[in-house]
């Protein structure tokens, strides 16, 4: 994986002349100028930017010139006042793929003549009300403001903003109202289960307190027995009373 991202950076970089090729051990290569080379790694200037590679992935190296090696020639043998120059070299950087370089080359023409259009514009600077900015500072002055990457009108933005919460709105409302039916539903059926359950225990206790008789063949009405009535218990004739004993006389004995 990483060897295809370094073989696809190197295609935007020296495409139109020689340039080092660095030859990666697991198959692709990197070309570019080779600015620094070290025992642990190998840094090649690509034209956009840098890359590293370890060394331990190269598998060799094959040194050249490049359009990298050209441009430093063409922009050392330039005067620093030579705004043409710059501007040419700037062109010319471009069409190359060196975009860093090319930027490098307007950014010297913008030093001598802050007015340039085409070193402006190469810059991605915006003229408002006659003065060169930045596209950034541009669309401020502008009275646009940025939103979530993306430059507008606050109007628009508020708008944005307003859908969005009527829409945040009307789903936090469905979903309240579908956890509300599903509440509704789970009482429903805990009541009806609590009916169950109360219809299950009056029949087991009618079951307990008598056993059903079935007359004739087959089913009948259900009788339950009676017992028999019990007759009332006479009443207890009053005793007799006891009538009391005679006295003792003293010093013999009773007759």
């Amino acid at each position: 994986m990483q060897s295809n991202v370094l073989f696809m950076l190197a295609v935007f970089s020296c495409a139109a002349a020689s340039a080092d090729e660095v030859y990666l051990k697991g198959g692709g290569r990197v070309s570019g100028r080779i600015v620094q080379r070290t025992a642990t790694s190998v840094e090649i200037d690509v034209g956009g930017g840098t890359v590293t590679v370890a060394a331990k992935q190269v598998e060799r190296i094959v040194e050249a010139r490049c359009a990298l090696d050209a441009y430093s020639d063409r922009a050392g043998a330039l005067d620093p006042k030579d705004r043409e120059g710059w501007a040419a070299l700037g062109r010319w950087a471009s069409d190359q793929g060196l975009s860093t370089q090319s930027r490098e080359a307007y950014r010297r023409v913008l030093t001598i003549d802050p007015s340039d259009a085409e070193a402006n514009q190469a810059l991605g600077n915006v003229l408002v009300n006659g003065q060169w900015m930045t596209e950034e500072a541009g669309n401020r002055a502008r009275g646009y403001v940025q939103f979530e990457g993306e430059w507008m009108t606050p109007a628009e933005q508020q708008a944005i903003q307003h859908d969005r919460a009527e829409a945040d709105s009307d789903r936090a409302r469905a979903e309240a109202e579908a956890r509300a039916r599903q509440a509704e539903g789970r009482a429903e059926d805990a009541e009806a289960r609590a009916k169950a359950a109360e219809k299950a225990a009056q029949e087991a206790q009618q079951t307990q307190e008598g056993i059903p008789l079935w007359w004739g063949w087959g089913p009948g009405p259900v009788v339950w027995p009676t017992p028999p009535p019990i007759p009332p218990r006479p009443p207890i004739p009053p005793r007799p009373p006891v009538p009391p004993r005679p006295p003792t006389p003293r010093g013999g004995v009773s007759q």
